[in-house]
């Protein structure tokens, strides 16, 4: 029943498409007809401006760490807790409010690797360490696309060789694989050397 209890809640809260929802109410656009039509951080912050972006990422990323904390009220079992992120991160890739066509799991992943790292007893290098590499990535390269698949690689390896916790291994793969799939446009762009490059960094 708790396991059930965290993934409704994980998905509500995930489901919640909050580039749509700060496009609409500040800027009276819907970021699904502009730039790469995608309900993320990345695309909000193309179409919208840095600030907006900042913000839908920022709220992307604490939307799951919600959802743990308050699955974390009532069950602090592990599996429970993963479920709830895992759930959110689902939502915000196929959401209920948004006609099942959200972001690409980037920042609920940090927001998952975050709430795990302050709900459990795990260390915040867990959040630390695939965003420093994240941040490195998008240095060397200018793709955010690669630094994002990149970060989700060695957040999965990092999982591993720190916690030895089966089930966190096991979440970081699936946030891993779910974050390629969403990127499969970007992978052929990036094969095609058609990729987009910021200019900011």
């Amino acid at each position: 029943m708790e396991i059930f209890l965290a993934a409704l809640i994980g998905y509500v809260l995930g489901s919640v498409p909050f580039a749509l929802v700060i496009g609409k109410l500040f800027y009276r656009t819907d970021i699904r007809t502009a730039g790469s039509k995608n309900l993320g951080g990345g695309n909000a912050g193309r179409v919208l401006g840095s600030r907006a972006g900042l913000a839908v990422m920022t709220l992307d990323v604490l939307k799951v760490t919600l959802a743990i904390f308050i699955t974390a009220q009532f069950d602090q079992h592990e599996i429970t807790l993963v479920t709830a992120g895992v759930a959110a991160a689902i939502g915000h890739c196929y959401p209920v409010f948004a006609r099942f066509k959200g972001g690409k799991a980037v920042a609920t992943m940090y927001g998952f690797l975050f709430g795990m790292a302050v709900f459990t007893s795990y260390d915040l290098w867990i959040f630390f360490v695939p965003l420093i590499t994240f941040m490195v990535v998008l240095y060397l390269w200018k793709i955010i696309s690669l630094a994002s698949m990149l970060s989700a690689v060695v957040s999965t390896i990092f999982l591993y060789v720190a916690t030895g916790s089966w089930t966190m291994v096991a979440a970081s793969a699936l946030f891993t694989l779910l974050i390629i799939v969403r990127h499969r446009s970007n992978i052929r762009k990036m094969i095609n050397h058609e990729e987009n490059k910021i200019s900011w960094m």
